[in-house]
């Protein structure tokens, strides 16, 4: 158990103490665990799981302590923010192994993950700040880090959002896991052993992790920048121009330099619907195609903080007067209430679309049940039925009427007669167009009508009796087709 145990603490000077470690905070990662030390409570304790590296851990710590980045704590409203847990004492047992090594103390609950800060339901959820000047304060801070670090000549490699926190208060840096970087020492380098998919530079696909150094910590500290200033947006998400393409992962994108949000447009993928990288400052477009383009010189962390710095300055960062958590750079004004408004819109359409009625066929698919579709089956053969003894009636009345209609004329046969024969026959004429375009009407209405066969009937039996009323009237008989030798 290594709780209780006492190591001696080497420090940078030369000289050593006895050291007494208390509780166990955390188990750490995958290097060791987190203990805190009862001789020194502003230290903890980092013990090493595994022994067999000894010497290799000693020299490693030894040129961290060594060649110390100029990373001071920040004080501010009276309170100290201690930014890295940088070593400030190699940690060895009373045979010499080296197990670990003491670090400034930084509380946890302090500090959250910079993951926590890239989205609004996240930061909503951790109850963090939505200014947006705290996310540029932040990937400010975080150049900062970085550019001190690299005027040592260390490199942290596996530079992503989850190995880096910030202070809730301030968004100042909480670095820890710094054994983990790769180490200038004297005449030689002490690499990482560690990189993250997603974060990891095109060139270095080929690469491990001790091949790594500045240009891969160029690239993700623009990742992180990117996805700081973008509303959690990686440079190298976006939406496939073609449906048929297939779905390339992130590292994959980067491998072949699919960036989306740069001066050229991509040839695999459009930009992310909700970036606002339209609205960056033209320096910011510029310094992200260099991190992310083929064959570009990648800005360093210290052209970042500059940078930062500029855009972070009164001069150039705008609040904005519709939402005073949002800020902009340009005279394009607020992409923050641009997007809003934009997936509010499209929240909007997905609502009413979700609201209208699902048909198939013209029926709506909530009335598909099966006891609807019985009812509807029965209704529509209830109307069916009734439309057919409509059109048997409609039917026995042509036959009757047109049957009758000698008789019914004969009252007014001479007033008829006394017109002649082509006022006449011009009436017939004028009375079957009637008949004709009545019976086609009811065609379209009367599902027994819809039988060509029985409409031609009914129409000839009308024309025939028409003629044979012309006749009858007129008191034309076979006579008239008498021939006189």
């Amino acid at each position: 158990m290594t709780e209780n145990l006492i190591y001696n603490a080497i420090f940078s000077d030369g000289h050593f103490e006895r050291e007494k470690l208390g509780s166990l905070i955390n188990k750490g990662g995958a290097a060791g665990k987190i203990f805190s030390c009862s001789t020194h409570p502003k230290f903890v304790a980092k013990i090493f799981h595994d022994r067999n590296k000894s010497k290799t851990n000693r020299l490693k710590l030894e040129a961290m302590i060594k060649n110390k980045p100029n990373i001071e704590p920040i004080i501010s409203n009276g309170k100290t923010y201690i930014q890295i847990t940088w070593p400030e004492a190699v940690l060895e047992d009373d045979e010499g192994f080296c197990v670990g090594y003491l670090m400034p103390f930084i509380d946890t609950n302090e500090a959250v993950s910079l993951d926590h800060l890239m989205q609004k339901a996240v930061r909503q959820k951790r109850g963090l700040s939505e200014n947006y000047k705290d996310r540029v304060d932040a990937a400010f801070n975080i150049a900062a880090m970085v550019a001190a670090l690299h005027q040592c000549g260390h490199y942290i490699v596996d530079l992503k959002p989850a190995n880096v926190s910030v202070y809730k208060e301030n968004m100042t840096v909480a670095m820890f896991d710094c054994d983990g970087f790769s180490i200038k020492g004297d005449d030689t380098r002490y690499p990482a052993e560690f990189v993250s998919e997603e974060y990891i530079y095109p060139e270095g696909m080929n690469q491990n992790p001790e091949d790594m150094g500045e240009d891969q910590d160029k690239f993700a500290l623009a990742v992180i920048i990117f996805k700081l200033l973008n509303n959690g947006i990686h440079p190298f998400s976006g939406v496939p121009r073609k449906k048929e393409d297939s779905m390339l992962d992130i590292q994959t994108r980067i491998e072949h330099y699919h960036y989306a949000y740069g001066l050229w447009p991509d040839s695999y993928q459009s930009p992310h619907p909700y970036s606002i990288h339209e609205y960056f400052d033209k320096k910011t477009l510029e310094l992200f195609d260099r991190a992310f383009m083929k064959k570009q010189n990648r800005p360093s962390a210290k052209e970042w903080y500059e940078h930062l710095a500029y855009l972070s300055s009164r001069k150039v960062y705008k609040q904005c007067k519709k939402n005073p958590n949002h800020g902009y750079f340009t005279a394009k004004g607020c992409g923050l209430c641009a997007m809003e408004d934009k997936f509010k819109a499209d929240m909007n359409a997905v609502k009413k679309q979700k609201e209208a009625p699902q048909t198939i066929r013209g029926v709506e698919i909530s009335e598909l049940t099966t006891e609807k579709n019985l009812a509807s089956k029965l209704k529509k053969r209830r109307e069916f039925v009734r439309l057919n003894k409509l059109a048997l009636g409609i039917i026995i009345f042509h036959f009757v009427f047109w049957a009758s209609l000698p008789l019914l004329l004969y009252p007014i046969k001479d007033i008829l007669t006394s017109q002649g024969y082509f006022l006449q026959m011009f009436v017939c004429a004028v009375v079957l167009k009637v008949v004709y375009v009545f019976l086609n009407w009811m065609q379209a209405k009367l599902p027994l009508l819809q039988n060509v066969v029985l409409l031609n009937m009914l129409k000839i039996y009308a024309f025939i009796n028409v003629i044979m009323s012309f006749f009858v009237i007129n008191g034309l008989g076979l006579s008239l087709f008498q021939i006189n030798i």
